[in-house]
């Protein structure tokens, strides 16, 4: 199937509905998951949720202000929050 043409193999944003593939790029999403183990709750559950890049900052975002919320009373406040989840800069090609 050609690039402008959407496969049934094509990631859908679990939030929006949106798509996440990029012309000329291919897929691009983001990912929140989870596995449960023994002695949580959730014990044996595991979650995945694929996010288009829109939806996963505006995710992340909320959870920078729920920690800037929990901590607001802390002495020791939080690192800095624009690195907040941010495990490589300027990777490119994902080899971090």
């Amino acid at each position: 199937m050609s690039e402008q043409g959407q496969s049934d193999s094509d990631i859908r944003c679990a939030v929006c509905g949106g798509a996440t593939r990029v012309p000329g790029y291919g897929q691009q999403f983001g990912t929140l998951q989870a596995l449960w183990g023994y002695g949580s709750q959730h014990d044996g559950e595991r979650y995945q949720v694929l996010l288009c890049e829109s939806c996963f900052f505006g995710a992340l975002a909320y959870l920078r202000q729920e920690r800037r919320i929990h901590s607001l009373f802390d002495d020791d406040q939080p690192a800095d929050d624009q690195v907040f989840g941010r495990i490589a800069r300027d990777d490119f090609f994902g080899e971090s």
